[in-house]
């Protein structure tokens, strides 16, 4: 497990796998930055343009918060939002990660049929929903284990991550139903690896690697464990 997380971050080197990272950096700030933004405006919506504040005179609400809490609310949200997001972000680069990573670690693989980005967006939101709903359920579980909550947050997110990733690997050469199998032989070592790829989620701007490399670590793991 973690020799395949160790040869994903060692694909870093590779111009085409690192260029894959900043797209999806870039992809992904950009989607947080149009939240921050429609909350500003949400906001402009219910507050005054200006208030009055005694010693300073008027002050523009809108303008000083978005630009003051542009940064920190874009950390916040990255927490809360960056494990869906990750689902979407992975449905856009699936194909491109797994490529590079196989072109460059496992060359002489027969090709296989690029998924149709009709079935590939599909899966994105699938897999997106799938996510948002599990937290949503999980959210009174994680008021109640107090200090527990992040554990909780990264055994529930790990196992979504392992089981979502590894099938989307797995079935490119497997297909649906041999991917399922050999999910559930290693059921354990992939929700471990999971886990291990959901704590770094949690962590603003580190997040943002996480997708792309997390593509990257189930494809080492598919083709050791397959091969085994």
């Amino acid at each position: 497990m973690i020799g395949d997380i160790a040869r994903a971050l060692a694909q870093l080197r590779y111009p085409k796998f690192f260029g894959v990272v900043i797209w999806a950096m870039l992809i992904t700030l950009a989607v947080l930055a149009g939240f921050v933004w429609m909350a500003a405006l949400g906001l402009g919506l219910v507050l005054p343009d200006t208030v009055s504040v005694p010693f300073f005179g008027p002050v523009e609400i809108v303008t000083r918060v978005a630009s003051w809490a542009f940064v920190g609310l874009l950390s916040v949200l990255s927490v809360f939002l960056m494990v869906p997001l990750s689902a979407v972000v992975v449905g856009f680069f699936l194909e491109t990660v797994v490529d590079t990573v196989e072109a460059r670690s496992y060359p002489g693989l027969p090709k296989v049929e690029a998924m149709p980005i009709r079935e590939a967006l599909w899966e994105a939101l699938r897999f997106f929903g799938l996510m948002v709903v599990v937290n949503l359920l999980a959210l009174v579980v994680y008021l109640l284990a107090n200090v527990a909550a992040p554990l909780v947050f990264w055994a529930v997110n790990g196992f979504l991550l392992g089981r979502e990733y590894f099938q989307l690997v797995a079935a490119r050469r497997l297909g649906r139903k041999g991917a399922d199998a050999l999910r559930k032989k290693h059921r354990l070592t992939i929700w471990a690896t999971g886990a291990v790829m959901a704590v770094p989620l949690s962590v603003p701007l580190v997040n943002l690697f996480v997708p792309v490399l997390g593509v990257a670590a189930f494809t080492h793991q598919f083709h050791r464990l397959n091969r085994n």
